[in-house]
């Protein structure tokens, strides 16, 4: 029988655990074994004792608790008992009414409900489970009870010191358990400040390297706090008395001087602690390192830590408290060795080594695990641990040492060679549990391995003859599990034939799994899985069957319905022919109910007469026994669009409304639950919410962007920033747009808190030869996080080893001074407020100023030169005498002049640059004008200033082709000619030899064959005659040199193929060619001229020989919308004929009245002149007279306005009706003797300067005064007429 290792067996059998159809045998090398619950071996199946829960080592307890307890819990079968030993002594648990042990268990609970002290029941414990296989024991727990004793009452008299001296305030805390944590405060409670002067110990002294007189203003207590009872102790405080005859100014003092310019003595660097020049240390392996160093002096020290012979490890070691700790959080061998500080100040420097010697409590290298063996195997328990010192192994079987056991006839199968134990042929009775004891005097370790002789047949521990269903081209796991002992060997075979399945498409695991990598119709059948070992075999089978794979082939569609419409959704699947599949309807991911009003057949459900309450997802899912598939499609429930439901059209979707009822929940010191209301969404789902904000200290009344969130959330956590007063608002958006904010939620601050971020865009940089400027980005408002920001902003030279030199400022700029030129510095900043600081910026490298170069370049001068290009050549300085960051060699060249005769050329210095630091650096001078005459001199630049400039060099270009002539014109001057026209180029590079014009006929899209005409230099014009008028060129003219054809300038004859009279130019005569680009049709043409006659034409802008026929129009006319009858002929006609008729009235009635006759026709003439004269407003008028103020003529007897207003103020006899032919011209009333001469021509008749009458029309009083009763005023038409002309 071939010997097999417990562990190789257990190990297949802990893989067969992995069968997913029965309770699996698992094992793992640093754990117990897990014994099967499958009934068919569980009454057979032995297993010893395993401790799988216990308390710590060092276990320590609160007074204040009712009860203790102590933890040990085991498993084995039989179920294991438990007892105890207290202090290596049997603890009998019934005879103490206050320990009680768990039903099966043997935790212990000491209750003190009823009296007793914890502190009677310290001591050392010890669990042992034991059942008829073997006994496994628990660690040693030491049980203590945690003190917090009180300091004791001291009366401390104040301290004397004097200014510049150290001083060590000392602690002494009482001793706790565990050790309490220890912090500096004022009587206030305010922390004490620490830096480099002022410190705490890693004893809980506090130390002043230095005192000054300001550090008396406080008053130093240590606080102890015991975090095991939550309970802080404070020491009575500490007071300074400063022994100096200078009073103290605190108004006085600043970080420069803080002696406020009294002469304090400076002092070189001595320790604090530790004290001399040697100490030694040691740690435990894996253990916390902490090294301290704190020195005395003025000025303060400042500490640096070395490691003799080897560099600190930098990924482990950290520096706090200001340098003066060294710390190692992991120790291990390799960090033993001679750690030195040093302390230095301007005075001098000392040094401190301590001896380092790590030690290691044992640890684990091969822990024993587990052995499960069949009669007559073989087996070993290795137990090996490692220490410092080395430990010692002890073994022990069943709690007891394996050497003071009397001899047995199984204990010839074992033999123990130091850390192993080595079994041979063990026999069934030989089951144990062993325990491994590595201990040294740092510690111990106890481990518990279990030693079980099984022998058992193969059994199979899942069920008979399963059926498997499985989805074509799926991977699939056919599982047999089994145990047995010795552990079998497993083979499957398919349909009772072959030599086994493995390789190819069949992989077999360890456990007995069969893995069939794709699944095909052709591997159906039947799958047998054979155990065997030496004491039998088992077998067990599993059917296979293949199914095709369910799917929905037709799936339901996103639907939008009216209100009180029907909606339908379908969903049409396929499946195999033998697998039954049932089809279910969710609703928004709950099962919908069907009731009597929707509908489901086996392809659809229906919902008739929606309402709003079943607008949501549907889902449709489709189960086989074996597999499932589902599809889901949304509801959207719209409004009626019209009242008559029978005439109706689905609504488009509009932007949603906003949220409403925003409330604010979870409030924590960063952040904040929002909850709001959807609006409707208008018939198109919110896919999205925006989250604003708006704060009322920086930037009030500005909202800004806070974050979004899926549309199917309204419950999120804002995520904020410290000391802001927020607002919130929501806004929805949808596949239309964004819906108005909602109203602002109530208004929310968090607490204050240091400073997150860290200032961006540092840098350093010289603004003068002698300073640094070092510059940073400030935090922005909502990064300050607290009141009075500020930035701790560290530098010190690069690579000198110098200490930090620092400085807080509230700027957003600091300035070194006084530094040497261009010197590299090492720069880093740290953001502050009043709640702390934040984290400190990654290292910079800045630069102090920079200073004129020293050096020129030398030697400059010119190898090759070519028309455009010129390679140059110059000495190189050393680049230390730049003096601040190389930048480049700077050429400075210019056209001097160029060698065409009578040709201006600008002499616009240019530069270019070269970055090289070869030893003979050369480089190619660019984009030069030909046949010129350039200068040049060079410099060397840094970042700031210029050297002086090299040699001056001078140098001429060769001759080139010309640039294309400076404008190229073609006008079409009569049906069958083009006149060319065009200029001399701007640069012609060289001697001007002629123009090359070539010109090919186009004729669609193909080209005529080429045609070429040159001409002398002075020759600027050509005509060409075209064969027909339809004829189009394409032109390309160039100007020539001794060197070549020029560049080209290309132009083509009009677009246009119909013209008549009219050339290219934009404007000739009155017609006008007006070319608009468009992308496609319709086209609007714009600012056309009514009455206007256009021709158009549409022409392919990349082939202007592809054109459309043209067409022609006229513009419309301008319509007028109301027609000024003033210009109309008729009118014109009438106006006059009723002018000649009135003339020949007038006429009439001055001869009647010169014969001292009547008026002809008294009603006929009243009732004419009335519409043309008006007597004095207070007469009455005829409806007819009453005129609106519109515009309307109103003359009243043709005074003004402003008389008409004077005249209100006028005697009552002038406002008395006249007594003129006004109502009527019978023999009744007595006519007025006026004459047309007293009025036409009189001397009393005034006019203004715009020639209306002043007052009323004037009367003419002569001899007969009796006469002016009758009439004061003239009223006659006549009258009236001249006053209008």
């Amino acid at each position: 029988m071939r010997p097999v290792g417990g562990r190789e067996m257990l190990g297949k059998v802990g893989h067969a655990a992995l069968t997913l159809l029965s309770l699996l045998l698992l094992w793992q090398e640093a754990a117990a074994i897990e014994v099967p619950l499958d009934p068919k071996i569980q009454q057979d199946l032995k297993q010893p004792p395993t401790i799988i829960k216990q308390s710590v080592k060092d276990y320590i307890v609160d007074p204040r608790d009712n009860t203790i307890i102590i933890e040990c819990e085991a498993k084995g079968n039989p179920v294991p008992t438990f007892s105890w030993r207290r202090s290596g002594r049997l603890f009998n648990i019934g005879k103490d009414p206050r320990v009680t042990m768990r039903k099966r268990s043997g935790t212990l609970e000491v209750g003190f409900r009823s009296g007793g002290r914890p502190e009677d029941y310290e001591g050392e414990y010890q669990c042992f489970a034991t059942n008829e296989l073997g006994v496994a024991l628990s660690n040693k727990i030491l049980l203590r009870v945690s003190k917090a004793p009180l300091w004791p009452k001291e009366v401390l008299a104040p301290v004397q010191v004097t200014e510049g001296s150290s001083l060590v305030l000392p602690c002494n805390p009482p001793p706790g358990l565990p050790p309490p944590l220890i912090f500096w405060m004022d009587s206030n409670m305010i922390p004490i400040h620490q830096d480099r002067r002022v410190s705490m110990g890693l004893n809980g002294d506090l130390y002043f390297s230095n005192v000054l007189v300001q550090d008396a203003q406080n008053d130093y207590s240590c606080n102890a706090r015991f975090n095991f009872t939550y309970t802080i102790q404070q020491k009575n405080p500490f007071n300074l008395k400063f022994q100096t005859t200078e009073p103290y100014n605190d108004t006085s003092y600043n970080a420069s001087d803080p002696f406020g310019g009294r002469k304090v003595a400076e002092t070189p660097p001595s320790f604090l602690s530790p004290e001399g020049s040697g100490s030694s240390k040691m740690v435990l392996r894996d253990e916390r390192l902490l090294l301290e160093c704190i020195a005395a002096g003025l000025p303060t020290p400042s500490i640096k830590w070395f490691k003799r012979g080897g560099d600190l490890p930098a990924q482990k070691v950290k520096f706090e408290n200001f340098n003066k700790t060294l710390k190692i959080l992991s120790v291990s061998e390799e960090d033993a060795g001679e750690y030195v500080c040093m302390a230095d100040n301007r005075l001098g420097s000392i040094r401190h080594s301590i001896d380092v010697q790590v030690k290691a409590a044992p640890y684990w290298l091969d822990k024993p695990t587990n052995l499960v063996l069949a009669p007559e195997e073989n087996g070993r328990l290795v137990c090996r641990a490692n220490g410092n010192p080395k430990p010692n192994i002890q073994w022990l079987m069943n709690g007891e040492p394996i050497n003071k056991i009397t001899e047995t006839p199984t204990s010839a199968n074992r033999e123990v060679l130091g850390d192993t134990i080595l079994f041979r042929g063990v026999q069934i009775g030989s089951s144990a549990v062993y325990q491994c004891n590595a201990s040294n005097q740092h510690g111990y370790l106890l481990a518990n391995a279990f030693v079980s002789v099984l022998d058992m047949a193969p059994r199979m521990l899942g069920p008979k003859n399963q059926l498997i269903k499985v989805i074509m081209n799926n991977r699939t796991f056919l599982n047999c599990p089994f145990f047995g002992s010795p552990l079998p060997e497993l083979r499957w075979f398919k349909n009772g034939q072959g030599s086994g399945l493995d390789g190819g498409q069949y992989r077999v695991y360890v456990n007995g799994t069969l893995e069939i990598k794709r699944a095909r119709k052709e591997d159906e059948g039947i799958y047998t899985c054979v155990a065997n070992n030496m004491l039998g075999n088992a077998e067990n089978q599993v059917q296979l069957e293949v199914k095709e794979p369910t799917r929905i082939i037709q799936a339901p569609t996103h639907q939008s319905v009216l209100r009180g419409s029907k909606a339908s959704f379908h969903c049409k699947v396929v499946s195999d022919p033998s697998l039954p599949t049932k089809v279910t309807w969710t609703k928004d991911g709950e099962r919908l109910d069907l009731g009597w009003r929707l509908k489901k057949d086996e392809e659809s459900l229906t919902i008739p007469s929606v309402s709003e309450n079943d607008e949501g997802i549907y889902t449709c899912t489709v189960k086989s026994e074996i597999d499932q598939d589902s599809a889901s499609a949304r509801l959207t429930v719209l409004e009626d669009a019209f009242l008559n439901p029978s005439v109706f059209s689905a609504l488009p979707p509009d932007r949603p409304d906003p949220p409403i009822d925003l409330d604010l929940s979870d409030p924590s010191a960063r952040s904040v639950r929002l909850t709001w209301i959807p609006g409707n969404d208008r018939r198109s789902p919110v896919t999205e919410f925006l989250v604003q904000f708006e704060e009322n200290r920086w930037e009030p009344g500005r909202w800004q962007d806070l974050s979004s969130f899926p549309g199917d959330l309204n419950s999120v956590i804002l995520q904020l920033a410290p000391n802001v007063n927020y607002q919130f608002r929501v806004i929805a958006i949808n596949s239309v747009g964004r819906s108005q904010p909602s109203q602002p939620s109530p208004r929310y601050k968090t607490t204050a808190a240091p400073p997150d971020a860290i200032p961006r865009d540092l840098r350093g940089w010289g603004s003068d030869k002698d300073n640094m400027e070092i510059t940073w980005e400030p935090l922005r408002d909502l990064e300050k996080n607290g009141p009075n920001l500020q930035y701790n902003v560290w530098w010190r030279r690069k690579d000198s080893g110098d200490d930090w030199t620092n400085v807080t400022t509230s700027e957003t700029k600091y300035v070194v001074r006084y530094t040497e030129t261009y010197v590299p510095y090492e720069i880093k900043i740290q953001a502050r407020n009043e709640l702390g600081s934040g984290p400190e910026s990654n290292i910079v490298i800045g630069y102090s100023g920079e200073d004129k170069p020293a050096d020129s370049p030398s030697e400059l001068r010119v190898l090759k030169v070519g028309s455009t290009r010129a390679n140059i050549h110059w000495k190189p300085v050393d680049l230390s005498s730049v003096q601040g960051e190389f930048k480049e060699y700077r050429l400075y060249y210019w056209r001097e002049s160029s060698l065409v005769p009578g040709l201006v050329v600008s002499k616009e210095k240019k530069t270019t640059g070269f970055y090289t630091t070869v030893p003979e650096p050369s480089g190619i001078l660019k984009d030069l004008v030909p046949y010129s005459k350039y200068k040049m001199f060079m410099v060397v630049a840094n970042s700031r200033f210029e050297s002086l400039p090299s040699n001056n060099v001078e140098f001429t270009t060769a001759e080139g082709v010309p640039d294309a002539p400076r404008f190229f014109r073609i006008n079409r001057r009569s049906l069958d000619t083009l006149y060319l026209e065009w200029d001399k180029p701007l640069e012609p590079n060289g001697i001007l030899i002629g123009y090359q014009l070539v010109y090919q006929r186009v004729n669609g899209s193909r080209l005529g064959p080429q045609q070429i005409e040159t001409f002398r230099p002075n020759v600027t014009h050509f005509i060409l005659r075209l064969p027909d008028r339809s004829a189009r060129y394409k032109f390309n003219l160039s100007a020539l040199t001794q060197v070549g054809t020029g560049e080209v300038y290309a132009e083509e004859s009009p677009h246009f193929t119909n013209e008549e009279n009219f050339t290219d130019a934009t404007d000739v005569g009155n017609k006008t060619v007006t070319v608009e680009e468009v992308k496609q049709p319709p086209v609007n043409l714009k600012a056309l001229i009514a009455g206007e006659k256009y021709h158009l034409r549409v022409y392919s802008q990349e082939l202007n020989s592809v054109s459309s026929k043209s067409v022609t129009f006229k513009t419309k006319a301008a319509h007028i919308d109301q027609v000024d009858i003033a210009t109309q002929g008729w009118f014109i006609g009438l106006m006059c004929a009723i002018a000649l008729i009135i003339l020949i009235l007038l006429i009439v009635c001055f001869i009647k009245r010169s014969r001292g006759g009547k008026y002809p026709s008294p009603g006929f003439l009243t009732g004419f002149t009335k519409y043309l004269v008006r007597d004095k407003k207070d007469l009455p008028l005829d409806p007819v007279d009453q005129k609106d103020q519109d515009g309307s003529f109103d003359y009243q007897n043709g005074s003004s306005v402003r008389d008409r207003n004077e005249n209100e103020n006028s005697s009552d006899e002038d406002n008395k009706p006249l007594q003129g032919s006004q109502t009527s011209l019978d023999g009744n009333v007595k006519e007025s003797d006026d004459s047309l001469v007293d009025y036409g021509e009189g001397g009393d008749g005034q006019f203004n300067e715009d020639g209306s009458f002043i007052g009323q029309y004037t009367v003419k009083k002569d001899k007969d005064e009796t006469e002016g009763n009758e009439s004061s005023e003239a009223t006659s038409p006549v009258n009236a007429i001249y006053s209008l002309a």
